[in-house]
């Protein structure tokens, strides 16, 4: 049983990963995969820019991998990459791995794993537009900003 995290500059390797977390006892892999849309509201997307505390990310990446073990102790290995820096148009900015004996606690985890990722990573995005500088964007799930916002 491992974790495998990361957060890095380079282009993500969905095979790679997937192999990873790959276990002669598990029946299940199951991946999710975030990538750049080339829209939002109308406006054209050419890339994604991401930004991190990177110490704090790995820390709450590795706080995920947790408490989904404790959810489901039949988790064999968990993947969590985070791409930093420009991410153009259809590539992957986040890819999560959880293999498991069955399918149904690999799906559950993985859904579990991007939402809590959303809402805890100390992970911010900037969204570029054809023609314009962009703006940064918060997500919607986000925690931790929320209570900042309220503190302020």
């Amino acid at each position: 049983m491992k974790n495998h995290l990361l957060l890095t500059h380079e282009k993500l390797d969905v095979g790679a990963i997937n192999n990873l977390v790959t276990a002669g006892s598990c029946g299940a892999i199951s991946l999710f995969v975030g990538t750049t849309r080339d829209n939002f509201e109308d406006k054209k997307v050419v890339s994604l820019e991401y930004e991190a505390y990177e110490p704090m990310a790995i820390k709450e990446m590795e706080s995920i991998c947790g408490q989904l073990r404790q959810n489901w102790s039949d988790i064999v290995n968990i993947a969590i990459f985070h791409r930093l820096g420009l991410v153009p148009v259809s590539e992957a900015s986040v890819v999560i791995a959880v293999s498991s004996p069955h399918r149904k606690t690999a799906l559950d985890a993985v859904s579990m794993a991007i939402e809590e990722l959303k809402k805890r990573v100390p992970i911010w995005k900037k969204e570029k537009y054809e023609g314009d500088e962009g703006s940064w964007k918060e997500n919607k799930e986000c925690q931790w900003l929320s209570k900042e916002k309220d503190v302020i």
